[in-house]
C-alpha cells in the first residue's frame, strides 16, 4: 500500500547510487525517514501495517503483527534502537529500500540530481513509499519500498552530510590585483 510521508526528516540517503548493506546482500537504494512519535502519520502507518498483516496472514494477522513488532521486523522502528546516530533518539523512523532508483524532486516537482546537493541527511522531505508484507525463506516482515523523495525544506544537516556552500558563505575579497592582507 502506497503512502506519502509528509514532512519527515531524511537520514542515510542513498538515492543516487545503489550499494550493498553493511552485512552484505544485494545492492539497493535506501533511506530512513524520521518523525517524532506524535507525528500525525504514525497512527496511519501502524493501521496500514496491521491491515497488511491481516491480509497476508488472515486470522493470525493480529498475532503475527504483534510478534513482528516485538522483534523489530516492521518498517516503522523506534529511533532509540539507533541512539548512536544523530536525529534518531526520541523519534520513530521508517527504513526503506528499493532495487529501482527513486525519483527525486524539488518543491516544484522538478527532478533533482546529486549535483544539486539536495536532499541531504537532516533536511525535511516528503517521501513516497510502499508498505508490503513479506513471508518467504528470509522470514516474515512488513517492509517499506522507497519510491521517491521530494525536498521540502532545509534542516540542520546530520554529521557527514549537508548542503554545499554558496556565494553568500564567502567574503568578497576584491579584485585579483589587490594585495592579500593575509600575506602582506
Amino acid at each position: 500500500m502506497r503512502i506519502l510521508l509528509r514532512d519527515w526528516r531524511l537520514a542515510f540517503p542513498n538515492l543516487w547510487k545503489a550499494s550493498a548493506p553493511k552485512g552484505g546482500g544485494e545492492e539497493a537504494f535506501s533511506a530512513s525517514f524520521l518523525a517524532p512519535p506524535a507525528h500525525k502519520q504514525i497512527a496511519e502507518i501502524k493501521k496500514v501495517m496491521l491491515a497488511l498483516a491481516k491480509e497476508k496472514w488472515g486470522a493470525k494477522g493480529d498475532a503475527t503483527y504483534k510478534a513482528l513488532e516485538a522483534s523489530g521486523k516492521l518498517a516503522l522502528h523506534d529511533g532509540d534502537t539507533k541512539g548512536e546516530y544523530e536525529g534518531f533518539p526520541g523519534n520513530l523512523f521508517v527504513s526503506t529500500r528499493s532495487k529501482t532508483r527513486p525519483t527525486v524532486f524539488d518543491g516544484q516537482r522538478q527532478e533533482l540530481t546529486q549535483a544539486d546537493g539536495k536532499p541531504y541527511s537532516g533536511c525535511y522531505v516528503n517521501a513516497s513509499i510502499e508498505l508490503w508484507a513479506q513471508d518467504n525463506s528470509f522470514g516474515k516482515r512488513i517492509n517499506a519500498q522507497l519510491r521517491g523523495v521530494q525536498f521540502l525544506r532545509d534542516g540542520d544537516a546530520f554529521a557527514g552530510g549537508g548542503t554545499p556552500a554558496d556565494a553568500d558563505d564567502f567574503d568578497d575579497i576584491g579584485a585579483p590585483d589587490e594585495a592579500d592582507p593575509l600575506t602582506a
